[in-house]
């Protein structure tokens, strides 16, 4: 059977209703980023307002309080980036691609000056200042890290946190002074998921497809850094539960009912949004071009520094930055189009800005 043929400009609008930017929201925020499999994190705060964009109550504190209760973590999963996840998916996640991650670590040891002998000492030690559900930041767990004779200095104690929640010793997980605090992932992640090898693969590769849909085999290789091998292992036994489109001779797939999402929501899809930096719905794709213009890529994340912008999303595509200036009664919402805006965007940002979780 000849797969359909679709727009660029159709995918994007897929794609806004795939991840419930527009459409049915989300119950909560929970349920949001087990569907989407994991968010971008880098950015806590914008990966708050990420996920409670896509639920029902439209809450950061809904978002905070799932945090709070351990049912969403925060962690390194996949490519080494900071992502959230259901906290019952994060020990298969590290489990099947933290590997390769851990593979090419070792180089980075070396730089910073640390040892497997040295993160294991850190490993005994945070165990035992985080046993019995005790928490502490960042700060906090440093230092007592460095009272127990281990060095953290320079980078080595970024590196140290990193090696011991992607080796599945810490998670970050409750909300702490505006960050998050580190709490040891056995204790605190009550009901972990069990999958291994090619079953995790299929859950990983639906759960990207139904939440990301329609991308290509290179999408979910660029977003969860695994192999086209893999990819393809995972693909093969969920294939029949997901539907094909043709894009300019290139094949997407995506969840069977996704059209009919679009069909029934268009008018919001095709609405005014605006997204916070780091957005999944910019990030979550090796080829972004069906709604970022390539001529106005870098003005996304100038100079390729990997810090992604604030973006203001029209008719499904990117038409520009956004930022907030300002503190107080004087806060403003500051807006760069790529060219200019439609009709009536620029009038409509400081309203939806307002309204932003």
């Amino acid at each position: 059977m000849t797969a359909p043929r679709t727009s660029p400009r159709e995918v994007a609008l897929l794609r806004l209703v795939a991840q419930r930017v527009a459409g049915p929201p989300f119950p909560d925020a929970a349920a949001a980023v087990r569907a989407l499999g994991a968010v971008q994190g880098q950015d806590l705060p914008g990966a708050l307002t990420s996920v409670a964009l896509r639920t029902a109550g439209r809450s950061r504190a809904g978002v905070e309080a799932a945090l709070d209760a351990g049912d969403v973590v925060r962690s390194w999963p996949m490519r080494s980036t900071l992502h959230l996840t259901a906290a019952e998916d994060l020990p298969w996640m590290l489990a099947l691609l933290g590997p390769r991650v851990l593979a090419g670590a070792a180089k980075r040891r070396a730089v910073v000056g640390l040892t497997e002998a040295d993160l294991e000492r850190a490993r005994e030690a945070a165990t035992g200042a985080l046993t019995g559900g005790r928490r502490l930041g960042r700060k906090a767990l440093l230092a007592a890290l460095a009272e127990a004779g281990c060095d953290v200095t320079g980078q080595r104690g970024y590196h140290t946190l990193w090696y011991l929640a992607q080796t599945g010793t810490l998670v970050l997980g409750p909300p702490e002074g505006g960050d998050q605090a580190f709490v040891l992932l056995d204790e605190w992640i009550r009901a972990p998921r069990r999958l291994e090898g090619e079953e995790a693969l299929a859950e990983l590769t639906l759960r990207f497809f139904t939440g990301h849909g329609p991308a290509t085999v290179a999408d979910l290789v660029r977003w969860a850094g695994t192999t086209v091998r893999d990819a393809r292992t995972g693909l093969a036994p969920v294939r029949d539960r997901l539907t094909a489109i043709d894009v300019e001779g290139t094949e997407m797939l995506m969840a069977a009912d996704t059209a009919d999402r679009l069909a029934d929501h268009r008018a919001e899809a095709e609405a005014l949004h605006l997204l916070p930096g780091f957005d999944e719905f910019v990030l979550g794709y090796a080829d972004r071009t069906c709604a970022v213009p390539p001529e106005f890529a870098d003005r996304i994340v100038p100079g390729g520094n990997g810090v992604f912008r604030a973006t203001v999303v029209a008719g499904g595509q990117v038409v520009g930055t956004w930022r907030w200036t300002g503190k107080g009664a004087r806060r403003a919402v500051a807006a760069e189009p790529f060219t200019a805006f439609p009709d009536g965007v620029a009038d409509r940002l400081p309203e939806l800005a307002a309204a932003l979780p």
